[in-house]
């Protein structure tokens, strides 16, 4: 099929102007909360509900796009192509953000054994909001940022501003800066995540050396502190802030969940009126708990837990 003549560019805008556009509502509120698990180590908990900053790109997903959106925009790019797994936020929050600019959007979904079925919720949100799924195998999937990949892609979809899996980029990790001076005056530890480490850099970066950013991965294995400090390199000329990760609270690893954090978020959610969705956020929350049982944190902490979705936006 011959791919259509690109359209005019469009004109530059800058990020703030793009913020204005998407209606987002920043800095996202941080709320104390009564726990006496906490409170019983003299810990005090609070959650930076990020999830609230937009109804269609809650938390880090808009911190991260944002810069990446207004540098597609300024580049002239009309549509933007990027990279996950089935059960995406990136995806998905990608396709909202082209809906609400008037951005195409492409979504590479790792595994192609999933094409023909009927699509879970998050694509299929995805799908609503316009944007065209490509169903890859496994192996071209490892492959995803080689040259020739992305040359087929561009011959299939036309040309595109390429987001990576999860939107994580130097520019990405600067815009989750924010996030961290946001919460530098006002946590002694930043609790948070991690699936691709774009947040978590930003985070650390943010808070400077007055506090500290604790990363809890979401997948199997040891690569992503290798990858924070990659991003943090591109992003800032060498690691930025202090910063560490927990790799015990994966359960299992992406998109995998237990009987102990199932019931782990649903209490959690009976205590506060809130949810956590569990691929991320309840994996985050639980491994906050333990450190705090396991006398991690000095009576008199301030505990930011960053709130990147509830079960009312959806699973990852």
């Amino acid at each position: 099929m011959p791919v259509p003549p690109p359209s005019p560019p469009l004109p530059p805008e800058p990020a703030d102007h793009l913020a204005v556009r998407l209606a987002a509502r920043l800095p996202s509120p941080l709320v104390e909360v009564t726990d006496e698990r906490f409170a019983a180590h003299g810990v005090r908990l609070l959650l930076k509900r990020d999830d609230l900053i937009h109804s269609g790109l809650p938390g880090n997903k808009y911190r991260k796009l944002l810069p990446n959106l207004a540098e597609a925009v300024r580049g002239g790019h009309r549509t933007l192509l990027t990279f996950g797994g089935a059960w995406s936020n990136h995806l998905r929050a990608t396709a909202a953000a082209g809906r609400l600019l008037g951005l195409a959007t492409v979504g590479v979904v790792r595994g192609d054994e999933l094409a023909g079925r009927p699509l879970n919720p998050s694509l299929a949100r995805a799908a609503a909001d316009g944007m065209r799924l490509e169903f890859m195998d496994r192996a071209a999937y490892r492959r995803k940022a080689d040259p020739e990949v992305l040359a087929a892609l561009a011959e299939r979809y036309g040309p595109a501003y390429v987001l990576p899996e999860g939107g994580s980029n130097a520019l990405a990790a600067r815009g989750a800066a924010e996030l961290g001076r946001e919460l530098a005056d006002a946590a002694d530890v930043a609790a948070v995540a991690v699936g691709t480490g774009g947040t978590l850099a930003g985070l650390a970066a943010g808070l400077g050396e007055g506090a500290e950013a604790v990363g809890f991965p979401v997948l199997r294995g040891d690569f992503l502190a290798a990858e924070v400090l990659r991003l943090q390199q591109e992003a800032f000329g060498g690691r930025r802030g202090r910063w560490r990760l927990d790799g015990r609270f994966h359960h299992g690893g992406y998109a995998r969940t237990t009987p102990e954090l199932t019931a782990f978020a649903a209490d959690f959610g009976a205590r506060h009126g809130l949810r956590p969705e569990p691929v991320y956020v309840a994996k985050m929350l639980h491994g906050l708990l333990t450190l705090t049982e396991e006398g991690a944190f000095p009576p008199g902490t301030r505990l930011a837990a960053v709130i990147t979705g509830t079960d009312d936006w959806g699973t990852l």
